[in-house]
């Protein structure tokens, strides 16, 4: 049985829930439609569980590092893709955008001896143009964000093959600062040092927002509910800091492999920052708004075109990023960086997460959550020997399951009456 407890601060009355009756509230709240992402860390936690069963080097130290490398353009992509996405938009050219930009740095590096520092920003800014160009695109000229960015897809592939890379040549980086952000790691001094300060600093936001609220007579979550957010979270970050630093080379005396990969603190760095922008800033409750209700934002006065170019702007930042890891893992640049799957991946990490199709929905954590789920089918399918089309094919079914999972929930909440 839950109960609430009543008490008085500066004579005004707070309702103060109880764990039994938070719980019960998520509880409605899913019931209810409102399902975030925990279809897909269920799914994750299913997938990992069958594959480690079938492979036992699926949980292997070594396996584990490399998810986190394999997956990083994708994780980076689908991040930007879910400030266009909760407006209900679509950019298809975001996998091609981080392949010109990969090229972009590559050929500075190689071709004009560029130092990692004034290439990697160049090719920032060229991320930040290409979505300046489509979000003027869609917002002034009233051109649909399909039309527009499928007519990008198009030109930035033309535009690798012709112009960036010659008719189809590979570019080799040479670079070692940068052939390392996507394939070296941490010292293990460094690992442990930032999972802790990771832990620290998440609980200490988490009991501040809990004496902020407080302070201002509004409803606080239970103590409970806040240890066990933070204990939850450090158990997690603990465990897998641990497993990251132990030996994952084969002959250690040769070439020592252990620490938390460089991409891992960049990622989080990233999602920190934009989660602070979408859940803390007046931004983010405009893009929120926005794509909510596009002509009641616009009615409220928020600057609705400039929301959606920003968007865009964010979205082709994020994948001149993803770009720039891809082409550091790969130590090159070719035709088909940003092409092949990258796109249908990046898009399916952010839906499978639980960012909706439908705008109005979803959080950066539903980038990294739904790549996490990219990552293991494509690693753990690839450990069984699967094909490609087989790969694909799985994959597809679970976005489809995920788009499904989505719109029943919305058709839940809306009969429910918590749209």
């Amino acid at each position: 049985m839950t109960t609430t407890t009543t008490t008085t601060a500066g004579g005004v009355k707070v309702v103060k829930p109880t764990v039994g009756s938070y719980i019960n509230d998520y509880w409605g709240r899913v019931r209810g439609g409102d399902l975030g992402s925990l279809p897909a860390i269920l799914g994750l936690l299913v997938l990992s569980l069958i594959f480690g069963i079938a492979r036992d080097t699926f949980f292997s130290s070594l396996n584990f590092a490399n998810l986190f490398n394999q997956g990083a353009q994708v994780v980076f992509i689908a991040m930007g893709l879910i400030f266009v996405l909760l407006l209900g938009e679509i950019d298809l050219s975001a996998g091609f955008a981080s392949g010109v930009c990969g090229a972009v740095v590559a050929i500075l590096l190689t071709n004009h001896g560029w130092d990692w520092y004034t290439a990697i920003p160049v090719a920032l800014i060229t991320g930040l143009v290409i979505g300046f160009v489509l979000g003027f695109l869609v917002s002034k000229i009233g051109i649909p964000s399909f039309v527009v960015t499928l007519a990008a897809f198009l030109g930035f592939q033309g535009l690798l093959l012709l112009v960036l890379l010659g008719g189809g040549t590979n570019i080799s980086t040479r670079d070692e600062f940068f052939n390392s952000l996507n394939n070296d790691n941490l010292s293990v001094a460094w690992s442990w040092i930032l999972a802790i300060a990771a832990v620290v600093g998440y609980a200490a936001v988490q009991f501040n927002q809990v004496r902020s609220r407080a302070k201002r007579n509004l409803v606080t979550d239970p103590l409970g509910i806040v240890l066990l957010r933070i204990g939850g979270l450090g158990v997690l970050i603990l465990a897998a800091t641990a497993i990251l630093t132990q030996e994952r080379a084969i002959n250690p005396a040769i070439n020592s492999l252990k620490g938390v990969p460089i991409v891992v603190p960049i990622i989080a760095f990233f999602l920190v920052l934009w989660t602070f922008v979408l859940g803390r800033t007046s931004y983010g409750r405009h893009v929120y708004a926005v794509g909510g209700n596009t002509e009641a934002a616009r009615r409220a006065g928020i600057p609705v075109d400039r929301i959606r170019i920003s968007v865009f702007v964010i979205a082709s930042f994020m994948a001149a990023i993803g770009g720039i890891m891809a082409v550091s893992r790969a130590s090159s640049v070719d035709p088909n960086t940003g092409g092949s799957n990258i796109l249908l991946y990046s898009v399916g990490a952010a839906v499978i997460g639980g960012t909706s199709l439908f705008g109005g929905k979803g959080k950066v954590i539903n980038a990294v959550i739904g790549g996490a789920v990219i990552a293991v089918i494509d690693n753990g399918m690839g450990l069984l020997g699967f094909s490609a089309g087989q790969k694909y094919i799985f994959t597809g079914v679970i976005l489809l399951i995920a788009a499904s999972v989505d719109a029943l929930a919305r058709r839940r909440a809306a009969a429910t009456g918590n749209r």
